[in-house]
């Protein structure tokens, strides 16, 4: 299984003694061949620029495929040799295999970190970190409000008991998709943003949505008219409903399309993350589909639904390892029939009651199949037919924590644009395979990043998960020594006024994390890229500034950063308010990288105090 060993090892060797030279206020000097003066103003921005277009190619064919039993316990322990995978029916052979697991807790209770001192933060985990990440999608559009009452409150219970090490994220979809919390293992921070009055999670009806409801109010419109015209014709009820399903016609085209530009920015924002993810979707209605079938693009063409937008959404996920598992919000499967908002006289007395109950359990089943087809296309789960949603979440996080990673090179070399099924069989049979039942072979691989390019631009990104590849703490605070009014700005935002603060960060980075190569002197030489981006409330980045560290350390001073660990020091000057700070290092030799995002209170100088110790932040 790729990635690192979690333990409290790191917290009780590196930690102790890097923030002891923190305390102290022992820090090596540039003399010591270790560029640590400011950094600042070294780089073009750091986590700035249009996100990239991440586009599939079937060169390689990556699927993850969760295993099962019964009782959806995951089967651990397979080997390369257990699995067979098909593309069209024709066997492939597997270049790539790999276990990823759910990382077990410690016996016992788990042994708090040492304290922090004031001001100073880390990326070590606090519990061991699944390998996958889970997002939670709650979806206005498409979901009646009392539904998205039901599933705000179960988030809230689930959200309060979380599985330490679970790391989640939470959007919400309108007539936009809008970011609610980035990647966090915190729950008090999860709930803390549902909660949030002005950007939370509050249940909304999109005025784009059409909904049972709104079939019982055209239904509803029809018995007015009757009554205020004196009874209508055949005809007309035939003429008012047939432009009552030209509008919702239209509507449901418009949900269509927002529901896939959401997913295409879900699909972008979540590329640059390593690993499984789990997008749990919790919607009383899942209009679209992943991989349609014939009759299935003659239905959105027909509902001017464009078949090039569904393709784009399916390459996307796939490229992204988005796994969809839809939760049905509506919970237990409800008769709406007989609903108060039902009226069965406009819907024609006994003859509509049937009529009503035929078509609710056509749309309820329409709403099942949609569901496990987004599922299957994806390497998902479906869960419906429940109003146990907080257990539903836990499977569906606890499915997709444990998973299997396999990699071929399709002998079907072209690149057609056609779709390819992909099946995976599991020697012995008696097990349930969950994965992605295909991909479009669209020959349209994204261009490899230039030589130079920064490697920490896209890991900057507002609300990404920490990455722990590369442990360190940093100390962040207030340089004590405040710039002139007039001097030149620290960070690389030219378009920086009005007041702002100067911060001064200092690093100390574990040192075994850090590749260093013995010279012919005897001296060890090493390069690390440094990252900082400032962000405000609703993510717009406010300053960044970044660049790289050569090391060329002489013995004395190798022997002394593996007491202390390797230092380094950025400054930045930021604005008053609440920011989210986003902090990162990479090795250029070993390919690691540490991220971490640090919650900030910035106000004027003339206003500073001593800030309190807030601890590791994840």
């Amino acid at each position: 299984m790729r990635g690192r060993n979690w333990g409290c090892d790191f917290g009780l060797r590196f930690m102790e003694g890097s923030l002891r030279s923190f305390s102290s206020g022992v820090l090596f000097s540039a003399t010591l061949l270790i560029c640590v003066g400011p950094l600042a103003g070294q780089v073009s921005s750091s986590g700035q620029g249009a996100v990239p277009v991440y586009k599939a190619n079937a060169r390689a064919v990556v699927v993850d495929v969760v295993v099962t039993r019964g009782n959806d316990e995951p089967v651990p322990a397979l080997q390369k040799q257990e699995f067979k995978v098909l593309e069209d029916g024709k066997p492939q052979t597997i270049d790539f295999f790999e276990e990823h697991t759910a990382k077990a807790l410690p016996s016992g209770a788990l042994a708090p970190l040492p304290k922090m001192p004031p001001n100073v933060y880390s990326n070590v985990p606090p519990a061991p970190l699944s390998d996958a990440v889970n997002v939670l999608l709650i979806d206005t559009l498409n979901t009646e409000k009392q539904d998205q009452i039901f599933v705000r409150k179960q988030l809230l219970e689930f959200l309060k008991k979380m599985q330490p090490g679970t790391r989640v994220a939470v959007f919400t979809l309108g007539s936009s998709l809008r970011f609610v919390q980035g990647f966090t293992t915190d729950s008090a921070a999860l709930v803390a943003a549902i909660n949030d009055k002005k950007a939370g999670v509050t249940p909304d009806r999109d005025v784009t949505s059409h909904t049972r409801s709104d079939d019982a109010d055209d239904a509803e419109h029809i018995r007015i008219m009757m009554a205020m015209l004196g009874g209508l014709s055949d005809e007309g009820v035939v003429a008012m409903q047939r432009a009552q399903g030209v509008s919702a016609e239209f509507q449901y085209a418009q949900r269509v399309s927002m529901t896939l530009e959401a997913l295409n920015h879900l699909a972008l924002y979540l590329a640059g993350v390593p690993g499984r993810k789990n997008l749990l979707w919790f919607s009383s209605s899942f209009p679209v589909t992943i991989f349609p079938t014939a009759a299935q693009r003659q239905q959105m063409a027909d509902s001017r639904v464009y078949a090039s937008a569904v393709k784009k959404t399916a390459d996307l996920l796939t490229v992204s390892k988005v796994a969809v598992y839809p939760v049905d919000a509506e919970g237990m499967m409800n008769d709406h029939s007989m609903e108060a908002d039902n009226n069965l006289e406009a819907a024609g007395g006994g003859g509509g009651l049937m009529r009503n109950i035929m078509e609710g359990a056509g749309a309820r089943s329409d709403t099942v199949f949609a569901m496990r087809e987004l599922a299957a296309d994806t390497g998902g789960k479906a869960f419906y037919n429940t109003n146990d949603l907080n257990g539903a979440m836990q499977r569906a996080i606890n499915d997709g924590s444990h998973y299997y990673t396999i990699v071929y090179s399709p002998t079907n070399k072209k690149m057609d644009g056609k779709y390819r099924r992909i099946e995976v069989q599991l020697a012995g049979g008696h097990a349930k395979l969950s994965y992605r039942r295909g991909y479009n072979a669209d020959d349209t691989a994204a261009p490899e990043a230039a030589p130079d390019a920064d490697p920490l631009k896209l890991l900057l990104t507002y609300g990404l998960p920490d990455s722990t590849q590369l442990l360190y703490a940093v100390r962040v605070a207030p340089a004590a020594s405040q710039p002139a009014a007039n001097a030149p700005r620290a960070g690389q935002n030219a378009a920086l006024t009005g007041s702002r603060t100067r911060y001064t960060l200092d690093f100390f980075i574990r040192w075994t994390d850090v590749a260093l190569a013995t010279t012919p002197q005897g001296t060890h030489s090493g390069k690390i890229q440094l990252g900082l981006t400032a962000y405000d409330r609703g993510g717009k980045p406010v300053n960044w500034a970044g660049g790289t560290q050569g090391m060329n350390l002489a013995p004395d001073v190798y022997a002394a950063i593996q007491k202390s660990g390797v230092p380094a020091h950025m400054e930045v000057d930021l604005p008053d308010g609440e920011l989210t700070l986003v902090t990162g290092i990479y090795d250029w030799e070993s390919g690691k990288a540490g991220t971490l995002a640090i919650p900030l209170h910035v106000v004027a100088p003339a206003a500073i105090a001593p800030a309190k110790a807030d601890g590791v932040r994840n």
